[in-house]
C-alpha cells in the first residue's frame, strides 16, 4: 500500500475520531460556535506545530505559501470554511437527522466529480467504481430511517454545503505543493473566528474554559492534523482518490464509538464497512499507465532524485534526500504508472474516459 494512500486514510481516522469526541460537545454548545472552537483549535495548533516541526511529513522543509496561491487559497477558505458551514447550519434549521446525515455523503461524490469533469483529473472505470462503492457505504452508514423533503429548501442548502466543500477540495489541491501546515494554520485562523463570530451573533454562548480547551485539543487532531495530511495526500494521490479515502470517515469513526463509547455493532456498520473495503481495494489494485508527456516546467517542492527529479544541483544547493530547492523540469515522454499527482497533472483525450470503460480501465 501506498504511504501516500496511509496518510490519507490517517487523515480520516483522525477526522473520523474526532466525530464521537464532538458529539460529547454538541450538546452544551450552539454547532456554529463549536464548529469555531474547532477551527480556531486546528489553526492555533498546526501553527505551534509548524515552528516546531516544520518539515512534519516530508523530511524536508516546506515551501511557504506563494502570492500567486493566494487566489485558491482563499476561493478554498472561503468555500470550506465560510460558505459552506453557513449553508449547512441553513439547512440543519429545515431538514430532519435522517435527510441530512444521507444528503452530506454527496461531499465525496462532488468532490470526485468536479476533479474528473471540471478540473480534468484522470479516471477510469476501477476508480468510478471505487468511488461509488465508497459512497454507497457511507450513505448506508448515515441511513437512519425514510428522509423526507418537507421543505425542499432545507435539503438544497445541505446540497449546497457538500458542493462547497467539495469546491473546497479541489481548490485546496492547486497549493499543495505550498507548506500544508501553513495552507491548514490560515484556514483555521480565518474559519474559526469567522464560525465563532457567527454562532455568538446567531445566539450562541461562550463555553466554560475547561470545555473551550477540550474543544480546541480536538479540533487540532481532527481538523489540524487531520487536514494537514489531507493536503500532503493531495499532492501525490490527486483530488478524487484522496477524498475517496476520506469518505471513509464516518465509517471510522462509527467503529470508534463502538469500541470507546460501547455503541452497539450493527449489520448496518458492518455493512457500509464492506461496501467501503471494496471501494478502497478497487482503488488500491488501480494500474493507470500510458505514454505521456511532461511539458518544462520550474517550481520548488521536496523532493528525492526519482527517475522525474534528474536535475543538476548549483552551488549552496542542500546536500542529502529529500531536499527542498528550485529546479526545472526538463521535457520527457514516457510511460508508467502513475497517480495525478502534480506532476502528473497531464490532460487526457477528450472523451478517453469512455474508452477506458470498454478496455478495462487502462490507457494506450
Amino acid at each position: 500500500m501506498s504511504h501516500f494512500v496511509l496518510y490519507a486514510l490517517a487523515s480520516a481516522a483522525l477526522f473520523g475520531l474526532s466525530t464521537p469526541a464532538a458529539k460529547m460537545l454538541v450538546g452544551s454548545l450552539h454547532p456554529a460556535v463549536l464548529a469555531g472552537l474547532l477551527y480556531c483549535g486546528a489553526g492555533i495548533g498546526v501553527a505551534v506545530l509548524r515552528r516546531i516541526l516544520p518539515s512534519f511529513v516530508s523530511g524536508a522543509p516546506e515551501v511557504p505559501l506563494a502570492r500567486s496561491q493566494l487566489p485558491w487559497l482563499t476561493g478554498a477558505i472561503a468555500a470550506g470554511g465560510i460558505v459552506g458551514p453557513l449553508l449547512l447550519m441553513a439547512g440543519l434549521a429545515r431538514t430532519n437527522a435522517a435527510t441530512a446525515s444521507l444528503l452530506l455523503t454527496l461531499e465525496g461524490a462532488f468532490t470526485a466529480l468536479m476533479a474528473w469533469f471540471v478540473f480534468h483529473e484522470n479516471f477510469d472505470r476501477r476508480i468510478a467504481l471505487g468511488m461509488a462503492f465508497i459512497v454507497a457505504g457511507a450513505a448506508l452508514l448515515a441511513w437512519s430511517g425514510i428522509p423526507t423533503l418537507d421543505s425542499i429548501m432545507g435539503p438544497l442548502a445541505i446540497v449546497g454545503a457538500c458542493l462547497f466543500w467539495g469546491l473546497d477540495n479541489n481548490l485546496t489541491r492547486k497549493v499543495s505543493l505550498a507548506d500544508p501546515l501553513q495552507i491548514v494554520q490560515w484556514k483555521g485562523l480565518i474559519a474559526g473566528p469567522f464560525n465563532l463570530a457567527l454562532g455568538l451573533l446567531i445566539g450562541g454562548e461562550l463555553p466554560s474554559v475547561a470545555t473551550a480547551i477540550v474543544a480546541n485539543v480536538v479540533g487540532f487532531f481532527g481538523y489540524g492534523v487531520s487536514l494537514a495530511l489531507f493536503v500532503f495526500a493531495l499532492r501525490h494521490l490527486g483530488t478524487a482518490r484522496t477524498g475517496a479515502y476520506f469518505s471513509t470517515a464516518p465509517f471510522l469513526g462509527s467503529a470508534a464509538a463502538v469500541i470507546t463509547l460501547g455503541e452497539p455493532l450493527t449489520s448496518q456498520l458492518v455493512a457500509a464497512g464492506a461496501l467501503m473495503a471494496v471501494g478502497v481495494w478497487l482503488h488500491l489494485t488501480e494500474t493507470h499507465e500510458h505514454q505521456h508527456a511532461h511539458q518544462r516546467m520550474a517550481h520548488t517542492h521536496p523532493h528525492v532524485h526519482d527517475e522525474h527529479h534528474r536535475h543538476t544541483h548549483q552551488r549552496g544547493d542542500p546536500l542529502g534526500e529529500p531536499h527542498t530547492h528550485f529546479h526545472e523540469h526538463s521535457p520527457m515522454r514516457h510511460a508508467h504508472p502513475h497517480m495525478p499527482d502534480m506532476h502528473h497533472a497531464h490532460r487526457h483525450r477528450r472523451w478517453r474516459w469512455l474508452s477506458l470503460f470498454r478496455r478495462g480501465g487502462r490507457e494506450v
